[in-house]
């Protein structure tokens, strides 16, 4: 019985340990192929880093709007043309953060531009129907969107 206090705080420990390794980007990434939600907000990311419009436009929903620090609630037309362009300097994304909500979701990301240039982003979805309803991007100086130069 005198070993019992030392017994939880091992076990304790140890769970610790594998909720942190859970947290990685690998899991967090795999996390969102376990619900129908999280399966769209993968397409999203895999469509940018394939240059796939054809997936992109599957996965959004009627009346889809982007929003940035560059654009103010845009559709999809001028998404294409102003934004799309951008997915050719788009090597990879890495997803550091992932909160899921019911239908919204809140995401950090490093992302990688063709020349190994970091950018970072914290992206939130709205999804109504199984597809993404709206997207807000929020990206500041100093680290920025794949056609900076930094």
């Amino acid at each position: 019985m005198t070993n019992l206090p030392g017994i939880i705080l091992l076990a304790g420990i140890i769970l610790c340990c594998q909720a942190g390794s859970a947290q990685t980007i690998t899991g967090q990434t795999a996390a969102l192929e376990n619900t129908p939600n999280g399966k769209v907000i993968k397409a999203w990311y895999t469509a940018w880093e394939t240059r796939d419009w054809n997936l992109m436009t599957q996965i959004l929903a009627d009346g889809f709007t982007f929003t940035s620090p560059l654009d103010d609630h845009i559709k999809i037309n001028a998404v294409k043309e102003r934004c799309w362009p951008n997915a050719g300097k788009i090597k990879s994304a890495d997803l550091q953060q992932v909160i899921m909500n019911g239908d919204v979701a809140f995401i950090i990301s490093n992302g990688y531009n063709t020349d190994g240039k970091l950018f970072r982003n914290c992206d939130y979805f709205r999804i109504k129907d199984g597809k993404i309803s709206s997207y807000e991007c929020f990206f500041g100086p100093g680290i920025n969107y794949p056609t900076s130069g930094k």
